[in-house]
């Protein structure tokens, strides 16, 4: 890992600070609720920084106060137009001038030349909207100004919950920016995670060094003694699963109701037009925070393998068993789950799922000494293909719920395989993957057939005929 200090330091930015931060002067941070004027400053800083950092090639990267002023623009602001520019920008800034990144470094083995090995760059400077306790810098301004300071490990958990209350409490007319302004926060907090965690965490994969992983924003979040993990994690699956399913904001409701003013007419109408993809994106940013957990666990499972990793680093409950043991107790987020989770995890989650259920008896075949390998879809399907386990299975989940999870599963499965062969695949492994393919169809098949057997009442859902006939037809075309 190599650590670098920006281009010109602070220091050389320090002239670009002051002409910016004069926009602001001392009504700049004014909690006034007269605030036209506060406003136009407050936006004119922001087109000011965006400027002289972003519009030119070679533009200068905002110093720490500036950055912090611009976060304090996004906490404090109660205009919807300060809200969105200052988050805006900040994402901007963040892909233009990354805290953490990749670099080509020399080649790792003479007898491979075209092995280059990536080193990961920290920029040691780089301002930070998260304070866990290390960033003297943050801990100082805390303490001077606290509604401008950095977001701590307890603050973030309390930014979901909040988010989550409203969005159950929530009906559309009552909606303010508040509740827009939080979403936007949260996704800044996450995609900042997820800038310090993607580029340690492909560096672990080729050099194994765990304390890169170690020192990420995400395991600092999650080893905070200031939150309880597990809760952390199910508030984030239950509001990833509430606003994938909550009701958005018609524009018909905006038209119809009655305002006291015109201005207010606007900021409604504002925000009837922004909130229903705020909401998306919200949960696809939340998505993504749970799969990342997902690759650190995995990663922390290969450095315990192999023994890098130490008593300091504690014990934590893997976040797939803490989403599963969810998924079972509350079957009502199961669905939202499965529409809007990560291929990949969805899949194992799936297969986690059915592993609950099936007995041990169940993977021995009758002609065959042999064990049927049931840790993937295909040994799953294996499995309710004989009836004995199927009806072991439905005596403790119910019918339509097993059509529901092998119906999620199927799509995640074929979506998956077919990345892989895009991926390019020589011949033979072409070939192997098209086999597994068409095994997996012909499982799915009689798996429900199982099922129609056992309940011959059974009706079959509308996802599940979906799955049936996409598998049908897939058959039909390698035949």
């Amino acid at each position: 890992m190599e650590k670098r200090r920006r281009a010109g330091g602070e220091g050389g930015n320090r002239g670009m600070e002051e002409n910016t931060m004069a926009i602001l002067d001392t009504s700049g941070f004014n909690n006034s609720k007269i605030s036209d004027h506060l406003n136009d400053d407050r936006l004119a800083f922001l087109e000011a920084v965006r400027t002289a950092s972003l519009l030119p090639d070679n533009g200068s990267t905002p110093t720490r106060k500036m950055f912090e002023a611009i976060f304090h623009i996004l906490k404090d602001a109660d205009s919807v137009d300060l809200i969105v520019e200052s988050y805006q920008l900040l994402i901007e800034l963040d892909k233009r001038f990354p805290r953490v990144y990749l670099s080509k470094g020399e080649q790792s083995d003479s007898s491979s030349p075209s092995k280059a090995v990536s080193q990961m760059v920290m920029v040691e400077e780089a301002w930070l909207p998260f304070n866990f306790g290390l960033d003297s810098y943050n801990e100082k301004g805390e303490a001077r100004n606290p509604s401008r300071s950095s977001v701590d490990s307890s603050g973030f958990h309390a930014l979901i919950q909040e988010i989550g209350r409203v969005a159950k409490e929530m009906k559309s007319e009552a909606v303010g920016t508040t509740f827009l302004k939080n979403m936007l926060l949260l996704q800044y907090l996450i995609t900042v995670l997820e800038g310090d965690f993607l580029p340690r965490n492909c560096a672990y994969q080729e050099n194994m060094n765990w304390t890169i992983l170690r020192e990420s924003l995400l395991n600092m979040l999650l080893g905070s003694r200031k939150i309880v993990y597990k809760g952390l994690v199910k508030d984030c699956l239950s509001l990833m699963c509430d606003l994938s399913q909550s009701t958005v904001f018609s524009e018909e409701t905006s038209y119809h109701k009655s305002f006291s003013g015109k201005q207010h007419h606007e900021i409604d109408y504002a925000m009837a037009l922004a909130l229903p993809e705020v909401k998306k994106c919200t949960c696809t940013v939340l998505k993504t925070l749970l799969v990342m957990i997902m690759e650190l666990d995995s990663s922390r499972r290969i450095a315990d393998h192999q023994g890098l990793t130490t008593r300091a680093d504690g014990v934590r409950t893997p976040v797939v068993d803490i989403i599963l043991d969810e998924l079972i107790y509350d079957n009502d987020i199961l669905c939202s789950f499965l529409q809007v989770f990560d291929p990949k995890w969805k899949l194992e989650i799936v297969v986690q799922y059915f592993l609950k259920y099936i007995t041990k008896y169940s993977v021995q075949t009758r002609r065959s000494s042999g064990k049927v390998n049931i840790e993937n879809l295909n040994g799953v399907l294996k499995c309710l293909s004989n009836r004995n386990s199927t009806r072991s299975i439905v005596k403790k989940i119910s019918t339509e719920l097993v059509q529901l999870l092998l119906a999620y599963a199927f799509q995640a499965y074929l979506l998956l395989s077919y990345q892989h062969v895009s991926k390019g695949l020589s011949d033979t492994m072409e070939d192997d993957k098209s086999n597994s393919i068409v095994e997996v169809c012909r499982n799915m098949i009689s798996a429900f057939t199982c099922l129609r057997q056992e309940n011959p009442d059974t009706e079959i859902l509308s996802v599940g005929k979906e799955a049936l006939f996409t598998a049908a037809t897939m058959l039909s075309k390698k035949s």
